[in-house]
């Protein structure tokens, strides 16, 4: 017997009383005879109208007293005219709404129940029928456990015992939400009553007049029977998903046991499960949800204690049901609850429906042998789930779908639908077509070029975020269409930054992605760092394929009732225009060049199709646990999902191209065999004006040049001088373009951005790296010319002579200077510096001279290369060979600038150092002195080298009054050795 909570309530039925005898249907004794009926509803509204015009009555002498012309009388008149019609119409639409109500006492004469069935898209294969038959047996309240009774009762009515079958408030929001909503009323809030009205007499639809066919009959409801003889009903009467109908032939069905035998996360289970049967049957994840939910809700209403509820939630959900042999169980599951949704469960389980679906029942056979002839290379890859989808670009509609690798395999718990259900998987480098997609509509090109190059991205002490690529090489220099279709990580996140994180979030959500709102992915979201669902990112692709035309995904073509009425009909449409034909028409010849992609997956690799053009994109996590293939062609999107439903890692190496890409591919060749070849439109011609958007392929731009002029040679330059010279720009794209308009005037202050030293350092880095790795390496690291050579280009060439130091001069010290002698017609804007190609300095003052430390030199022969340039570009190039000969230096610092001169109203002034392996210096004091040594005053100390900026000591000197000066760094070493590292001469005027 069930205690009734000690609730303020009156004596109801059988409770506390000997257990009546078992009956053969859910039919009780009446509790008395409804006197009242309908006009209960009337009375509400006719009371509130009668307390407003009461109000306004006793205001009647304010109004008196107002000026013959007042508004206030009309506008009494208006509103008691309004109240009196208001309450007539509200009477005549009650009357209207009850009079077809059932009558309470016959609630369980229930109507015959015809079949739903499920068809394919010509109406030919039937794919699922909704059996008539429906499996209940009768239990009596008692033997309901308390568990599942404070269930229901805590999660979806805690004042159960309290109301009057309906709730006033919910009255009142119900028809807001039909006013605001176009007719739609908003759920929730619903009495038990409400529900069992909904559920056992009514139909699902969500329309005010059933809802208020539903007020009127709970209310009638309450007046018959007691709350336990509605609770009875209630458990008897609700469905729980498939042909069980009442809660004993679910325990039955779904745990093998009688209700009575049911414990306590059983209990929650079932007591969750009549929300959404079908949702939940077919998605173990979102059941569990709800079952600790409901837990969650005993305990907060004290019906279990917190130990319980911990105990019962770490408890795992195993239901049993199998489905028989179905071609598309995912899919016709997938439609069924789009149907209980639309359509409510009652009529889709017992309402004859005739369904036709989007389904194509020959690809979805082969998409289920594309699965299935799997196993073997999941088997290598230590896999063992698979899903995959297809869809016709130019409708949205879905063509077949393949949930799991097995329905009734329920050791990788088959019936959840990896392609629509969960919270999705994460989509490893398929998802970066959707960012370039998006800088391919912002101006970028195929031809962009980035550096593929070691880089922590991290800004101001964030965590270290350093991408690698799959193959944990660099790349340097390459153009976007390498990047992409090698699937390089690092320039994929340069690009995301550039197009920028937020724009890119809700580009994928136009696009129809859901599940990307629970997180902050950062510059991590194009190499997969949120979750998708296939049905989704699939429909993505399939709209590159339909020229950037959106449609929603769809699976429902018609719905007949039983009687042949057309309940609902799709209709062609134009779909929505996320992206411009010309951009995407640009990302598909990118994703179908497989010449581009050859140097990671070879030619014609399983992202080729033998005889059509295709588009394709894989993806990989980086720890291996999902792996993805993404294709289309004009006619037809499809996507394969593979992994292990445990979340364990697959076998390294084993992914998006060896294992998912092989049943996309097998798929894909099948279902396209025989049909038409379709040419993807032509891309647009790059038309972009900065060079940093027409890069050549491979990323380097080679050019022959006068070597003396530096001009881009031509007929008239002598053969002497020709130069064929192999440029890559020197630094990183945010120097030449603004990242919000990169076809617009370049940005006044890169250093700006806050990624701009980030991304200059480690292009640095990396020409250390590869100068130290490649000393053959001769490639120019600046901008190629832009303009040609004239024959008078030699007049006004500048003039270089270098002093010092002289061809094959022995060096020995790591402190190098140079003695030039440099002039031009225009005047000489700048000298550059270079040794073996690195790019040492560039003076923009005279005399121009060298003043560098070089401490990572290697002894050896070297090569000094000086170029002297104007303004007009117009250089003179003087190439020094020179030996080194000088032990590696001591731990110390060198100042950067030459020979400063200053005025005295630039004071205080930032001065810089490069500290020489600052681990194992205490402590660098610098002093401040005459130029002969005298006056000599201590400027600052550091001893701090953790926080150097660009590898860099910055120092301040306040002052320094007219004159001749000379700073002076010394460091004492950890060994506390003292030793002078370096002296700046400073001219003060």
């Amino acid at each position: 017997m069930i205690p009734i909570p000690p609730l303020k309530r009156r004596s109801y039925g059988y409770i506390g009383k000997e257990k009546p005898a078992p009956r053969q249907t859910t039919k009780l004794p009446k509790k008395r005879h409804a006197a009242i009926y309908w006009w209960h509803i009337v009375l509400f509204p006719l009371f509130i109208v009668s307390w407003i015009l009461r109000a306004l009555w006793r205001l009647r002498p304010k109004f008196a007293k107002r000026r013959a012309g007042s508004l206030w009388r009309p506008i009494l008149r208006m509103g008691l005219a309004f109240s009196v019609a208001s309450i007539l119409l509200l009477t005549i639409f009650v009357v209207w709404v009850s009079r077809d109500l059932p009558d309470p006492d016959k609630l369980t004469d229930r109507q015959v129940a015809q079949s739903t069935k499920i068809y394919d898209r010509t109406g030919e294969h039937l794919l699922r029928e909704i059996y008539t038959a429906e499996k209940r047996t009768l239990v009596d309240l008692e033997d309901i456990p308390k568990n599942v009774v404070d269930g229901v009762i805590a999660t979806e009515d805690k004042i159960f015992f309290e109301h009057k079958g309906v709730r006033p408030l919910s009255i009142a929001r119900s028809i807001v939400y039909g006013i605001l909503g176009k007719n739609r009323v908003g759920g929730g809030a619903s009495t038990l009553t409400q529900q069992l009205v909904k559920n056992a007499i009514l139909t699902g639809e969500r329309t005010l007049t059933r809802k208020l066919k539903e007020f009127v009959l709970s209310i009638r409801l309450e007046q018959v029977y007691t709350k336990e003889q509605i609770l009875k009903i209630y458990f008897n009467e609700i469905p729980y998903g498939g042909t069980n109908y009442g809660i004993e032939a679910a325990a039955q069905s779904y745990f093998g046991k009688h209700v009575s035998d049911l414990d306590l996360p059983e209990s929650a289970t079932l007591a969750g499960l009549p929300k959404a049967p079908s949702r939940y049957l077919n998605n173990p994840e979102a059941l569990k949800q709800r079952r600790d939910f409901v837990l969650a809700r005993m305990a907060e209403e004290g019906y279990i204690t917190e130990a319980e509820k911990e105990t019962a939630q770490q408890s795992p959900v195993t239901l049993s049901q199998r489905t028989g042999d179905m071609t598309a169980p995912h899919f016709v599951f997938y439609v069924k609850d789009q149907l209980n949704q639309e359509f409510g469960e009652r009529l889709v389980d017992t309402g004859g429906l005739k369904v036709i679906t989007t389904l194509d029942f020959e690809k979805q056979l082969l998409a289920n042998e594309a699965v299935s002839s799997s196993q073997k290379t999941l088997l290598e890859a230590k896999a063992d789930n698979a899903a995959l989808v297809a869809i016709d670009p130019k409708t949205g509609q879905v063509l077949a779908m393949v949930g799991s690798r097995d329905y009734n395999d329920l050791e990788i718990k088959g019936n959840f639908n990896v392609a629509t259900q969960g919270l999705g998987r994460q989509p490893g480098s398929s998802m970066k077509p959707i960012v370039y997609a998006l800088a391919f509509s912002k101006g970028y090109t195929p031809d962009t070029l980035l550096f593929d190059v070691s880089t922590n991205f991290a800004v101001s002490g964030a965590k270290e975020y350093r991408p690698v690529n799959y193959d944990e090489k660099e790349h340097g220099l390459v153009t976007v269409r390498q990047a992409l279709q090698n699937s390089y990580n690092i320039p994929a996140v340069q690009m995301l930054y550039l197009v920028g994180e937020k724009d890119a979030l809700e580009f994928a959500k136009k696009l129809g992605y859901t599940t990307l709102d629970a997180g902050n992915f950062g510059l991590s979201l194009v190499l997969g760092g949120a979750t998708v669902h296939l049905l989704e990112h699939v429909n993505a692709y399939a709209t590159f394929a339909n020229n950037g035309v959106y449609h929603a995904p769809v699976a429902i073509l018609r719905v007949e009732d039983a009687s042949g009425n057309v309940l609902k009909e799709w209709r062609p449409n134009p779909g929505e225009e996320i992206l411009n034909p010309e951009f995407t028409a640009t990302l598909s010849n990118v994703l179908s060049d497989d010449a581009t992609r050859a140097p990671t997956f070879g030619a014609g690799s399983i992202l080729t199709l033998p005889d059509r053009p295709v588009a394709a994109k894989t993806g990989t996590t980086n720890d291996y646990k999902d792996g993805w293939t993404v294709g289309y062609t004009p006619s037809l999107a499809a996507g394969v999902w593979i992994g292990r439903t445990d979340n364990i890692p697959l076998k390294p190496g084993y992914g998006g191209s060896k294992v998912a890409g092989v049943i996309w591919n097998s798929f894909m060749k099948n279902t396209l065999s025989g049909t038409p070849v379709e040419q993807f439109p032509e891309p647009p011609p790059n038309t972009a004006t900065r060079p940093i958007l027409r890069g050549a392929i491979g990323g380097n731009v080679t050019v022959t040049i006068n070597r003396v002029t530096g001009k881009i040679a031509t007929s008239s330059t002598p053969a002497e001088d020709l130069v064929e010279r192999t440029f890559i720009p020197a630094h990183s794209i945010l120097h030449y373009i603004d990242k919000k308009d990169p076809s617009g005037p370049p940005p006044a202050d890169p250093n700006s951005d806050p990624q701009y030293a980030i991304w200059e350092t480690a292009i640095r880095d990396w020409i250390l790296r590869m100068r130290k790795d490649n000393p053959d390496w001769n490639v120019a690291f600046e901008d190629p010319p832009t303009e040609y050579d004239t024959p008078d280009s030699l007049f006004l060439v500048p003039s270089l002579i270098v002093t010092y130091p002289t061809p094959n001069t022995t060096l020995t010290s790591r402190r190098i200077t140079t003695d030039i002698q440099t002039n031009a017609p225009r005047g000489v804007a700048k000298v550059t510096y270079k040794i073996d190609g690195q790019l040492i300095d560039v003076i923009t003052t005279a005399p121009f001279s060298l003043r560098a430390f070089l401490p990572e030199l290697a002894e050896g022969q070297h090569t000094l290369t000086i170029i002297a340039e104007d303004d007009a570009m117009n250089r003179r190039i003087a190439e020094v060979p020179f030996f080194l000969a000088a032990p590696a230096e001591l731990p110390g610092v060198s100042f950067v600038e030459r020979n400063a001169s200053f005025s005295s109203t630039q004071f205080p002034r930032t001065l810089f150092l490069n500290p020489y392996k600052p681990e194992q210096i205490q402590k660098i004091s610098i002093y401040l002195s005459a130029s002969d040594g005298s006056n000599r005053t201590l400027v600052t100390e550091v001893t701090d080298f953790k926080n150097l900026f660009n590898n860099q000591l910055a120092i301040t000197l306040k002052q320094a009054t007219p004159g001749n000066w000379l700073l002076t760094a010394e460091v004492v070493l950890l060994d506390g050795t003292m030793r002078a590292a370096d002296s700046l001469p400073i001219t003060v005027q």
